[in-house]
């Protein structure tokens, strides 16, 4: 190549730079930005937090957790090697527990398993069906004696709840359960409007731990029943607010007459009442003081609500007269047990049916004499007023003597006793 043609090729080659160059700069100088979409990587699940266990004795532990707290899916590790047989052997405890364990059989409905074994562990999935609500299984009541849990049922039955779930290791029949619940009734007039239905079901129906679930039907709603409470402590406050006198027994006189004065007897309603504690406001302490009319076992519910609001030793008295169901009150004064009978003091008179005797009620009353204290004071309705008694004009205050206890024993100290007739005290009343 000659010398001319050589520098021409380097001169082309000079220049060719120089335009690359310039493109370069104003390709910078213009800063252009490229933008490139993002592309999402594929969805992965998060790990599922697993709970470790490395015995069947951990794994029922865990079940019975599990249950109590309402839970109805788990997944967790079984890091155990030593065991192929884990499907079977939990399978093995849940049918134990359903069958078994009181809330279990409460609560649950059914219990699927499933055991996976991976490389280095079993994983088992838990799936609970229940039967009950988590508030159900959550509002479960221990109660490891009879006292507690009488207490525990006055409170539900003063709140006119529907229910009550109770887990004890009381050994208590149906019947006896119920027996107990008529006597938080008569013994809390005051708190508890009406005598509910009651059903009971046990959980299991044997073994040392039981689940009960009582139930209770009323013929109102709850709501209402507990309007009509606010109500009744009301006319209770101020009935027993109007009684007056000098000693313990003016006051109770007084009492029955507020009583009289305020209430009629509903012979009608009366004839057709064949049980004790019927679904019935005429048989109630709201019915006599609220509405005004009652039978006698309202009369006689009212008069034990009002004594109980003054303090006064009183209970209520199931029994008949003739062969009319029928209702009365004993109360304890300075020592001693009466009958008072306020539906017959409205019938037939104060004379007839207050402060009386075993002896003035055995011809026209029947009641359980077994498990009631022995009326047999000297005080008669005469010594209060200064009267003198027509069917005795020679004797009007009776034969006083020593006092006496309910199983007929002498003392000064009877007036505090226990009017239960079972020995057992007054248990879940509050003054």
């Amino acid at each position: 190549m000659s010398r001319s043609r050589f520098r021409t090729a380097a001169l082309i080659i000079v220049l060719a730079a120089c335009v690359f160059t310039a493109a370069c700069t104003n390709l910078l100088e213009d800063s252009i930005e490229v933008i490139t979409p993002h592309v999402s990587a594929p969805f992965e699940r998060p790990p599922i937090e697993q709970i470790s266990i490395s015995n069947l004795e951990e794994f029922t532990e865990l079940l019975l957790e599990l249950i109590e707290t309402h839970e109805a899916d788990t997944t967790l590790r079984y890091q155990n090697f030593d065991n192929d047989d884990v499907q079977e052997e939990i399978n093995r405890i849940s049918s134990e527990i359903m069958e078994n364990h009181p809330i279990a059989v409460y609560a649950v409905a059914n219990i699927s398993l499933t055991a996976t074994r991976l490389v280095a562990y079993f994983e088992i999935e838990i799936e609970i069906e229940f039967k009950r609500s988590e508030e159900q299984v959550q509002s479960i009541i221990t109660a490891s004696t009879q006292r507690y849990m009488m207490t525990q049922l006055l409170e539900i039955m003063s709140r006119h709840e529907e229910e009550a779930v109770i887990l004890t290791s009381l050994q208590l029949t149906r019947e006896e359960i119920i027996e107990r619940i008529i006597e938080i009734y008569y013994q809390n007039p005051r708190r508890i409007v009406m005598l509910p239905f009651v059903t009971v079901e046990m959980f299991p129906e044997e073994g040392d731990d039981r689940i009960l679930e009582i139930r209770f039907g009323y013929t109102e709603s709850s709501e209402m029943l507990r309007l009509y409470a606010g109500n009744l402590d009301m006319y209770v406050r101020q009935n027993a607010g109007r009684a007056v006198g000098d000693t313990d027994a003016e006051v109770l006189l007084s009492l029955v007459e507020i009583l009289m004065a305020s209430t009629v007897f509903n012979e009608a309603m009366a004839g057709t009442i064949n049980m004790h504690g019927p679904p019935n406001f005429a048989a109630t302490a709201f019915g006599a003081l609220v509405r005004g009319s009652a039978v006698g076992e309202g009369f006689a519910m009212a008069f034990k609500a009002l004594c109980d609001e003054l303090r006064f030793e009183s209970r209520v008295v199931l029994g008949y007269m003739g062969d009319t169901v029928h209702a009365w009150n004993i109360v304890a004064l300075d020592g001693y047990y009466y009958h008072i009978d306020v539906a017959m003091c409205v019938v037939e008179g104060l004379e007839v049916a207050f402060l009386k005797t075993d002896a003035d009620f055995e011809e026209f009353y029947e009641w359980d004499r077994e498990n009631t204290q022995i009326c047999n004071g000297p005080l008669t309705l005469y010594d209060i007023i200064k009267e003198e008694d027509p069917l005795n004009p020679e004797d009007p205050g009776g034969s006083a003597g020593e006092p006496t206890t309910g199983d007929g024993q002498t003392g000064d100290d009877t007036a505090g006793a226990d009017m239960t007739g079972d020995g057992g005290g007054n248990t879940g009343e509050e003054d």
